[in-house]
């Protein structure tokens, strides 16, 4: 999902289960379309989207003359522990596709095939945030699957004293554990990683700490760890071939991985069957590539039978390519996320360089690169 400074959102791929990508014509959105989440007048500030259905998280409007809402990609916190949460209170979760429902209250959620995750205020006086596992198909009617009440971040003494924020879902707000899709769906990490962000792949998790570097674990039949070799890890490991160079954000696809340095470079490992680390790969035909200087543009590469790379067809890439919806439109993107497999990082450097990307995102065959 992409984002555009005054808060719109847009899709593109494929919409078959009546997702809210873009328009919903047909069963594929060829190129980015403004996002039409479900609810007139929804304020979105996170998307997550799975396969067959996306969540929208929302925040509260306050009523006339109330404090602003925060700013643009800010979830709304749970309420103070020392008031129970009003009724509704706090951002709402709307599911769109093949799971629907609506449930109040909540600040995060986050969309998988298997479960459906969401932060919300606890149900009672002083109770905190709870974590709930749902099944996508539960319409969030009834009891979750699983819940738990999950401490907030501890503040943590660094230069200047500033506080280490933890990212978004499946990574917790405490930073010292996480959820995953099957059971054991809470998943404690060892306090000395300091986790800052945390993806997780079909098989496999990356996690990025506060000193900015990269621990892999889980399965690496495709090189998706980037230790250079096959073999699974069943504990966090410290990528090698990255120390001494600070990244500033990880992304996991199905069976691939990457990260962004602070310098603006893109490292890339894992599966290469769709071309989703942008290295020749002989299932996908070479296809026109452009390449311009600036910011806030977006770049897409890997599978798109169904039109998920934004390019207006259905053409898979195994080099960057730049969406020009963006470009045609002027808007610009901002913050808020034949080789067949590589099992060690590589830089990459072409059709990219000169340009620092700002965010990058994968699914299971395709990246993304906010420029």
């Amino acid at each position: 999902m992409a984002e555009e400074r005054r808060g719109a959102w847009f899709g593109f791929g494929f919409c078959g289960f009546g997702q809210a990508l873009g328009s919903g014509r047909g069963r594929q959105v060829h190129s980015p379309e403004p996002l039409r989440a479900p609810g007139a007048g929804l304020d979105v500030c996170r998307v997550s989207a799975s396969w067959s259905y996306t969540a929208f998280v929302t925040r509260e409007r306050p009523p006339s003359g109330a404090i602003p809402t925060p700013a643009l990609g800010a979830c709304p916190a749970p309420s103070p522990a020392s008031s129970p949460p009003p009724a509704g209170g706090g951002g709402q979760v709307e599911l769109s596709g093949f799971a629907v429902g609506a449930v109040g209250g909540c600040r995060d959620a986050w969309a998988s095939e298997e479960l459906l995750v969401v932060l919300r205020a606890g149900p009672g006086p002083g109770a905190g945030t709870e974590l709930q596992a749902w099944a996508p198909g539960s319409a969030l009617r009834g009891e979750p699957l699983w819940a738990q009440t999950v401490p907030e971040a501890e503040r943590e003494d660094g230069p200047g004293g500033d506080e280490t924020q933890a990212g978004p879902l499946p990574l917790l707000p405490c930073a010292r554990a996480y959820v995953s899709p099957r059971p054991p769906f809470y998943r404690p990490l060892a306090p000395t990683l300091r986790a800052r962000r945390l993806e997780l792949g079909a098989e496999h998790a990356l996690l990025l700490d506060a000193a900015g570097q990269v621990f892999s674990w889980g399965g690496g039949r495709h090189g998706q760890l980037g230790h250079g070799t096959l073999e699974a890890e069943p504990e966090p490991r410290l990528l090698q071939a990255l120390q001494g160079l600070t990244m500033a954000e990880v992304a996991a696809g199905g069976w691939h991985s990457l990260c962004v340095s602070e310098a603006g470079d893109i490292y890339i490992w894992g599966w290469n069957e769709s071309g989703q680390l942008a290295l020749p790969t002989k299932s996908v035909a070479e296809d026109g590539k452009t390449t311009s200087e600036g910011t806030g543009e977006l770049y897409t590469w890997g599978w798109g039978k169904y039109g998920q790379l934004g390019h207006k067809d259905t053409t898979s890439l195994d080099r960057p390519c730049r969406v020009k919806y963006f470009v045609d439109k002027q808007l610009q993107l901002h913050l808020r996320p034949a080789v067949p497999s590589s099992p060690l990082p590589a830089r990459l450097s072409f059709s990219l360089q000169g340009m620092r990307p700002s965010q990058i995102s994968s699914l299971s065959t395709l990246t993304l690169a906010f420029i």
